[in-house]
């Protein structure tokens, strides 16, 4: 799987951009655990060109996390574009848009999943912020609004037309938010259209190693993005590479989970503070 130029290997596994959950030193263990490719937490845009610190302090990345995305969000299309300059300035791998996050506070001012209901709008910020950037440009998304507007072969095809690099999907609609099952038919129905040149990515569900060889076996699928089975478990990663692409799931140690938890808390309090971190 190829996003642009970034070469990710077959059968890839992406960690998703979670708040709260996907900073600096997450990001790195899941990479250290086999995750090929990592996000930021999702940043406004909003906060990033009123310079407000927490925005700006989401902005930082390292080396060692590559390759890695910064996720935007908001619902307006020039503050948005800004908000993809800047991004880019802090020297990501990809742009990545959240067009997903069914949050009320976010979705119901017309961000993140929002934007499902104004297909010409979203189709419309992305074009802008595709010519306004040189990093490629992703998206994270849903099925569609509600169980009757599941709109997404039409929203895929449309953001290829105009220039994205790669498309994740989150099986449910934003109605659903986080409940029930994810549903991988239309994802696999996406990822099959002859007409669909980009890789797509399946997401939603996937909490184990067979999980994710079935996703990839049944749908197609070119990348399998994790999200919550994640947190509190960087490890699981490895227990996933290992079954794709040796047969057997390899074991993680408690000691080897303590000392990552160590290590983990030591760098959460050096960069938050001692009670927060």
């Amino acid at each position: 799987m190829k996003i642009a130029n970034i070469e990710l290997g077959e059968r890839a596994l992406l960690l998703a951009p979670m708040e709260d959950v996907t900073d600096p030193s997450f990001r790195y263990m899941c990479k250290r655990f086999g995750a090929d490719m990592v996000y930021t937490e999702f940043i406004s845009s909003d906060g990033l060109i009123r310079d407000a610190a927490k925005s700006l302090k989401k902005l930082e990345i390292d080396d060692a996390e590559r390759p890695v995305g910064i996720q935007i969000y908001g619902h307006l299309i020039d503050p948005m574009v800004e908000a993809a300059r800047m991004a880019e300035a802090a020297g990501p791998d990809v742009i990545d848009i959240n067009f997903g996050c069914p949050v009320k506070k976010i979705a119901g001012r017309g961000a993140g999943s929002g934007m499902m209901r104004d297909v010409p709008l979203m189709v419309e910020m992305t074009r802008r912020i595709v010519a306004a950037v040189k990093k490629p440009v992703t998206v994270k998304t849903r099925l569609g609004w509600d169980e009757e507007s599941k709109n997404i072969e039409e929203i895929a095809l449309r953001l290829q037309d105009v220039g994205i690099a790669a498309l994740t999907i989150h099986g449910r609609t934003r109605a659903q938010m986080y409940r029930g099952e994810a549903d991988w038919t239309l994802i696999g129905k996406v990822k099959n259209n002859p007409q669909i040149r980009i890789p797509i990515i399946g997401n939603g569900d996937v909490d184990s190693g067979p999980k994710a060889r079935e996703m990839f076996d049944r749908y197609g699928v070119d990348g399998v993005m994790v999200g919550r089975a994640s947190i509190g478990a960087p490890w699981i990663f490895r227990e996933m590479t290992s079954l794709l692409r040796e047969g057997a799931v390899a074991e993680v140690t408690v000691a080897e989970k303590f000392a990552l938890l160590r290590r983990q808390i030591h760098e959460s309090v050096e960069r938050i503070d001692e009670k927060r971190g």
